[in-house]
This record gives structure tokens, C-alpha cells and sequence, in this order.
């Protein structure tokens, strides 16, 4: 059954009555959730501005820093499906204020960081406290949003990636270089305790602003309440391939592909977002606040395509190659940026060109995996493969430090990047289109 027959049999005039409503809903919950990443991802990836001064004060190498950063995923690893199977059972309104609130706990700690132990045990918590956020709100909007208005939606949400470089990269390098030695702190401590307060407010607030499911929203009337559980019910009939318990879930062949899909979605992703402030330093840009600014120009172009590719894919529900061809033009820009040299105008092409094709495909994503996964068996199964897919978030930035640190160059570790996009969109290909274009 088609959205707008579930409309029309819910006593709606016509489809703008379920566009109205779903903007209404985009509204109510897009914006606040968007915010809450851009904590949630600062509060990630803000250690790659730290480590402009962090490396030298501490006497850390490259590799200890990429192993660091990396072990944040172990934590997110071990702790996603148990969170994801949590929030389903105490609902997301609290469930998400606990993610936050204890996050922003433990990001403020590693201003107090002095040994490598030290950053390895705070990143390895940080990964356990956030482990759920990101797969926790991909599951919520499945409880709101039906899938072939989806990515628009998810891609709204995840343009908080870019949006976290074009705030943060300002805002550290501006904390780093304005509040260095006040307190007698260095700037990357102080980075770190700004940057914690967002997230432990926002936590907070989420008790407050986020309704669990569309029946106890207060906000929508009884008809609006009706229409949104009667298209969520009808999508799963509608659906012959659909699984619904987790052992449905872990037995099929297809959670393979997706977890490898998106393992290679989130190692050419954070080939870029731990290193991006390496990688403009490297380009030849000097002082934190410069680099900072350049590092937003990146993930500037990123927000443009990430909604462009999302409201595209919704209004033709084309789902393969809405991921396939970013990801290959994200290799393509690797390729350009291990060719740039001290070449900045050339740099900050590929970058662009790389932050668009790496992260425009997360949002497009879960077009597929959701598309056969419901009930419990997407609560495990969506945490499952972003918890897989995490694992890349160790590998990528720990092998990354790990080439810079034999080679002195991050050359081989950007043709590496462009060569795992390629996999991942060359897999995709295994996916049929009837199963995922709808």
C-alpha cells in the first residue's frame, strides 16, 4: 500500500495533508536531534585539534595518537546492540539524555590527560558512553518516519557531521589559540572542557523535548497520530521480506553485505574527520585559528550534496547508486589530495571532493538495511552493522598515524581511503534494486 492510500483512508484530503504532517514532524524533531550530534561528534573527533598541540605537550607519537583515537571504536563496539536493545525497552527520550549527559562527563576529563594509558582508558569510555546515540536515533526515526521518506530525513540529521566541521573547526582553533596558557591551561585542555558543556545541557534538554512514539506525542492530533501508525503498520505488510526477531536478523547473508557496505562507508569517513586538521597543516596552512577555517570549506560543500543526494533519493526511491557514485567521488578526491602536495588551492578540491563522497553515503545507507529489518530485529540489527562498521573507526585512524609515522607522509594512507570507498560501493552492486527501491 502506498503512503498516499494511508492517507487518504485516514480521512486526509489528499498527499499535501501528509507532506504537512511530516514536515511538521520533520521540524519537531530534525533540528533538535541534528544539534545533539554536533555535540556528540565534536566531543568525538575534537581530538584531532587537540593533537595540534596535545602531540608535542604530551610527547605522544602519531601512533599513539591514531591508536587513541581508534580505541574510542572498541568501547562503541562492545556497547551498541546491548544500548540499542536498552533504548527500545526504557524509550529514547531517556535513553538518549544518559548517552549525552555521560559523555559530555567524560570528554571534559581528558583535559586532565598526561600519559598514553590515560587517553587510551577516557577514549575507550567516551566510545561506551556515546555507544547507542547514532544507531539509537536512526531506530527512533523509523518509529515516526516511513521508509521512502526516509533519507531525506536521516540525511538531514547527519548533515550535524559537516556541520560539526564548519562549527568546530572554527571554535577549537579559536579556543586553542585565544585561551592558550589562561589558567595556566594549555588550549587543547580548555578545548576540552568547552566543548563538553553542549552535550551535557543538551542531554538534559532531551528529557524534555523528545516524545517516544507518535502516540504519546502530545503535539499531533488524534487524526495526525492515526495517519503516522497507519502508514508505519501498512509499510511493514506491504513489505515480504521484512525480518522481525533478532535470530531473523544475525542468520541472513544480506547483514554480512550491509556491515561490510558500511565498514567501508566509516573507514573512508574517518580517514578524513580525524585528520582533516593534519591534512590542512600539511597542505601548507599555519596558526590553529587558520587551520580551523580552512577545515570548514570541506565539510561546507558536504552539507550541500548530503541534502541534495537525500531529497533526490526520496523523490525517485533510487537507493544503490545514491551511495555508489559519492563514495567513488570521494576516492577521487583521496587520489587528489595525495597528489596535492603543498598545493592548497589543490588540497582543499580534494578535501571537498572527499568529504562529500565519504560522508553523503551514511545517511543513504540505511535506505538498505531497513528495507528488510523491523521490530527487534532492527533495533539489533541496525546496531549490529554500526557497531561492525565502527570497528573501522579504529582501524582507520590508527593505521592511518601508523603510515605517517614509517612514511612521514600521508600519502599511501589517502590512496588506501580511496581504494576501501571503492570496495564498499563496488559491493553494493550485490544488493538487489527491487529489495531496496521503494
Amino acid at each position: 500500500m502506498q503512503i498516499d492510500a494511508v492517507v487518504a483512508s485516514a480521512g486526509s484530503a489528499d498527499r499535501e495533508a501528509g507532506d504537512r504532517l511530516y514536515r511538521k514532524i520533520a521540524w519537531r524533531l530534525i533540528p533538535f536531534l541534528m544539534i545533539c550530534y554536533v555535540g556528540a561528534y565534536l566531543d568525538r573527533v575534537n581530538v584531532g585539534f587537540a593533537k595540534l598541540q596535545m602531540l608535542n605537550d604530551l610527547q605522544f607519537s602519531e601512533t599513539i595518537y591514531g591508536l587513541g583515537a581508534g580505541i574510542f571504536f572498541i568501547g562503541y563496539f562492545l556497547f551498541e546492540v546491548p544500548s540499542n536493545l536498552m533504548l527500545q525497552r526504557v524509550g529514547a527520550r531517556i535513553w538518549i539524555a544518559r548517552i549525552m549527559i555521560t559523555w559530555g562527563i567524560i570528554s571534559a576529563c581528558f583535559a586532565f590527560v598526561s600519559t598514553p594509558l590515560q587517553f587510551y582508558i577516557l577514549r575507550f569510555l567516551l566510545g561506551a558512553a556515546e555507544a547507542g546515540f547514532y544507531p539509537g536515533v536512526i531506530l527512533y526515526l523509523t518509529y515516526w518516519i516511513p521508509s521512502h521518506r526516509r533519507s531525506q530525513m536521516i540525511a538531514l540529521f547527519m548533515t550535524a557531521i559537516p556541520i560539526a566541521g564548519i562549527v568546530g573547526g572554527p571554535l577549537s582553533g579559536w579556543i586553542m589559540q585565544y585561551f592558550d596558557g589562561h589558567q595556566a591551561l594549555a588550549g587543547w585542555k580548555w578545548l576540552f572542557l568547552f566543548e563538553a558543556i553542549p552535550s551535557i545541557v543538551l542531554g538534559i534538554a532531551t528529557i524534555f523535548c523528545l516524545t517516544d512514539r507518535p502516540e504519546k506525542a502530545r503535539w499531533l492530533s488524534e487524526q495526525e497520530k492515526a495517519i503516522v501508525v497507519s502508514a508505519l503498520d501498512a509499510q511493514a505488510q506491504n513489505s515480504e521480506s521484512t525480518l522481525t526477531t533478532m535470530g531473523e536478523a544475525f542468520r541472513n547473508p544480506r547483514m554480512l553485505l550491509m556491515c561490510m557496505i558500511y565498514f567501508c562507508v566509516i573507514m573512508g569517513q574517518y580517514g578524513l574527520t580525524f585528520w582533516m586538521p593534519t591534512l590542512v597543516k600539511s597542505a601548507g596552512v599555519t596558526g590553529v585559528l587558520q587551520i580551523g577555517l580552512f577545515s570548514a570549506i570541506p565539510y561546507t560543500f558536504a552539507v550541500v550534496v548530503m541534502i541534495s543526494a537525500g531529497r533526490n533519493s526520496d523523490r525517485t526511491r533510487e537507493r544503490r547508486w545514491h551511495v555508489i557514485v559519492p563514495m567513488l567521488a570521494g576516492a577521487l578526491g583521496y587520489m587528489i589530495v595525495a597528489a596535492a602536495g603543498g598545493n592548497v588551492t589543490l588540497a582543499l578540491i580534494g578535501l571537498s571532493l572527499a568529504a562529500a563522497g565519504a560522508i553523503t553515503p551514511g545517511p543513504l545507507f540505511w535506505a538498505l538495511p531497513s528495507a528488510f529489518l523491523a521490530g527487534t530485529a532492527a533495533a539489533a540489527g541496525i546496531a549490529a552493522i554500526n557497531a561492525f562498521a565502527g570497528l573501522a573507526g579504529f582501524v582507520s585512524p590508527y593505521l592511518i598515524g601508523y603510515l605517517r609515522d614509517i612514511t612521514g607522509t600521508s600519502t599511501i594512507a589517502m590512496y588506501t581511503s580511496a581504494a576501501v570507498l571503492v570496495l564498499g560501493a563496488l559491493a553494493i552492486l550485490k544488493v538487489p534494486a527491487k529489495l531496496v527501491n521503494r
